[in-house]
């Protein structure tokens, strides 16, 4: 009798526990995360989520194989209520414009943004739009967003002569619109304090590029441009490692730690010269003004 009723006992008690019962406390070994260094992507899945700037309402970045990010609806959506040229998926991180096969997809958020007017939403998104115009609307009287001001860019602003608001930028030979001012673009590497870097691309000890006004061509294909010249910020003259440091976004102290994440999308938008046209601007920037007519000084460009 007493072996049956030690049979069933145990010899050593769990291995969460000590001898005498008493919780043990495991220690945990904490491992930073780091970025593959062969990885398409260098931003990490925090740094990938956001909100759109014209309506509100979250989105998903993803990078594709061969042009820049692309904004992505946060949720997957049934394959028969969208339309095979809207259809997205994504592969290891990476999104593909096609469906994969499969009875669900992934939506640009461009489709269904209630900000755009054109083009048209298709019938098969249409509710879809609509609720996200009713979540902006709920954003907006709550003071959680607040609307982008329309552009009021004309030749007889001088704001808009002298600072545009997003420059055009020309570096390793290609155009780029940027969405802030030179001297504002910011960092997108995250520092040891796992918060986005503060500092600007443009510092006193780097090269800087030069304002020059270069011929207004069109793309191979499209029609001629009115204005015959307009204001480029050119970075082509300075070396071939800044220019890499300007396209990936980052400042020179991050631009040495390759090891350091992502936690933005880099804000460079290839230029087209027909939908970016109210950002072309005909004259120089200036680092000073003084009132003539048209609003601009007739000083050298600002660096």
């Amino acid at each position: 009798m007493l072996a049956g009723r030690f049979a069933g006992m145990r010899s050593t008690p769990p291995a969460s526990r000590h001898w005498d019962g008493s919780p043990a406390l495991a220690h945990r070994v904490r491992r930073s995360l780091q970025v593959c260094p062969d990885g398409i992507s260098r931003l990490l899945r925090c740094g990938q989520c956001g909100r759109c700037r014209d309506c509100g309402n979250r989105i998903e970045w993803y990078h594709r194989s061969t042009e820049r990010a692309v904004r992505l609806h946060p949720q997957e959506l049934p394959a028969t209520r969208v339309p095979t040229v809207c259809r997205w998926h994504v592969s290891s991180g990476v999104a593909h414009p096609a469906g994969d096969g499969s009875s669900w997809c992934r939506l640009p958020h461009a489709v269904v943004c209630p900000a755009r007017d054109t083009p048209p939403t298709p019938p098969e998104l249409a509710e879809l739009r609509r609720s996200l115009a009713v979540n902006t609307r709920r954003l907006i009287d709550a003071g959680v967003f607040t609307p982008p001001p329309a552009s009021t860019d004309s030749p007889a602003s001088p704001s808009a002569v002298c600072r545009p608001a997003r420059p055009i930028v020309q570096l390793l030979y290609l155009r780029y619109l940027a969405s802030w001012p030179v001297e504002e673009i910011q960092c997108i590497a995250q520092t040891r304090r796992r918060d986005r870097c503060t500092s600007p691309l443009l510092t006193p000890g780097a090269p800087a590029g030069t304002w020059a006004l270069v011929p207004a061509t069109a793309s191979s294909g499209q029609l001629a441009l009115p204005p015959s010249v307009m204001a480029v910020y050119d970075l082509n003259r300075v070396p071939y490692a800044e220019q890499l440091r300007w396209r990936a976004q980052r400042c020179p102290q991050h631009a040495a730690a390759p090891t350091a994440a992502d936690l933005a999308v880099a804000d460079w938008e290839r230029f087209d010269p027909l939908r970016h046209h109210e950002h072309i601007h005909t004259r120089l920037p200036t680092t000073t003004r003084r009132p003539g007519p048209a609003g601009c000084t007739r000083q050298a460009a600002r660096p």
